[in-house]
């Protein structure tokens, strides 16, 4: 069956602003041609239905290594990495997001940057790259807030406001395995005030590296749902990064939503990095989630360009393999258009309005 008896994916996360930003020596490339390198580009997007998603901004540490190493094989705790400075991050995000935004000028009308939920559903239904301008982690982003604002005006519509290390704002979740995600103290003065000002201007507030007591400071703060856009199910992975039953339980009360991460260290009950998984756990995970907070509030958060992909998915190419097992798994058509895009249609509407 070919990827044309499937829905379009609309995908909670990705990383290829970051690896055309600071791609590794000798694997640079060009997101309309197709490459070797990497997941996630024009042609294998195609290829793949990948009909857009969130390009996360991601500020790497500023020196010439790469942006982050490979997880060890378990069982590990690693330190928080250090804290950015503001003006460096800044700097990076703007040359980041003017890539993103050259992406849409040079793309001939197939790749647009959204601003609505409305325009996400035009593109879908017209074959065009619904990008959304995401922050991942906001060090860019000063205690007054200025940045922020004008980061708005010029398209940003969802916002980390940490990444797995400190910030002004709060504490991100270190990678640890096997480990509950209460590690660390919550939200700063700052950060609360970030959340409030993000709701204000209807910014979505993406929860997937941020600690326990930061979720659970958000959840007291927000009116908007809470969206975790990458993360899995810590009953089935027990990883800091994934997601307990009763945070599951306070996204679903709240009307939102969480992306599932393709990351293998994510999925595997013993988070190793071992690529030769089946997607069957992939779909435990989707099931599980669904258990708990129903089928509308839960979607895709891949991860592309980001994470170690299972071998069975490969890259953007292989959505259709996905989509494949829970088709086999007894999910309805009507079901897997939630999964692929209207659940975060639906959360896009609540957060953003229109």
């Amino acid at each position: 069956m070919t990827n044309t008896a499937w829905p379009p994916v609309f995908d909670g996360h990705n990383d290829v602003l970051l690896d055309l930003h600071r791609p590794e020596p000798g694997k640079e490339r060009d997101f309309f041609t197709s490459s070797p390198y990497g997941h996630l580009d024009l042609p294998r997007a195609r290829a793949g239905g990948f009909g857009g998603g969130m390009f996360a901004i991601y500020v790497p540490p500023a020196t010439s290594q790469p942006a982050a190493s490979p997880l060890p094989e378990p069982p590990y705790h690693l330190p928080l990495p250090a804290a950015l400075e503001q003006h460096y991050a800044l700097q990076t995000t703007l040359a980041m997001a003017a890539r993103l935004f050259r992406l849409e000028t040079e793309s001939n009308g197939q790749f647009r940057v959204c601003r609505t939920a409305g325009e996400i559903a035009d593109c879908l239904a017209n074959g065009v790259i619904a990008a959304v301008f995401h922050i991942e982690g906001a060090e860019a982003i000063g205690p007054d807030l200025d940045e922020l604002e004008v980061l708005y005006q010029a398209g940003l519509r969802s916002l980390s406001p940490v990444w797995s290390r400190p910030n002004i704002f709060g504490h991100g979740v270190p990678f640890a395995f096997p480990a509950r995600p209460d590690i660390g103290p919550g939200l700063t003065d700052a950060g609360k005030a970030l959340v409030k000002a993000c709701n204000r201007l209807r910014i979505l507030i993406d929860l997937s590296h941020l600690n326990e007591a930061g979720f659970w400071d958000v959840a007291r703060l927000s009116d908007a749902p809470l969206v975790a856009t990458h993360s899995n199910a810590h009953a089935i992975c027990p990883h800091s990064r994934n997601l307990t039953d009763r945070q599951l339980a306070a996204i679903r009360d709240s009307g939102g939503m969480v992306g599932i991460n393709f990351a293998v260290t994510f999925l595997r009950p013993d988070g190793r990095r071992d690529v030769n998984m089946p997607l069957a756990v992939m779909v435990q995970h989707i099931q599980y989630m669904i258990e708990r907070m129903g089928i509308d509030h839960v979607g895709f958060g891949s991860d592309f360009d980001g994470a170690l992909m299972p071998a069975a998915i490969g890259d953007a190419r292989g959505l259709p393999h996905l989509l494949q097992a829970l088709a086999d798994a007894g999910f309805t058509a009507n079901e897997l258009r939630k999964l692929a895009f209207e659940n975060w249609l639906r959360v896009l509407r609540l957060t953003w309005g229109g």
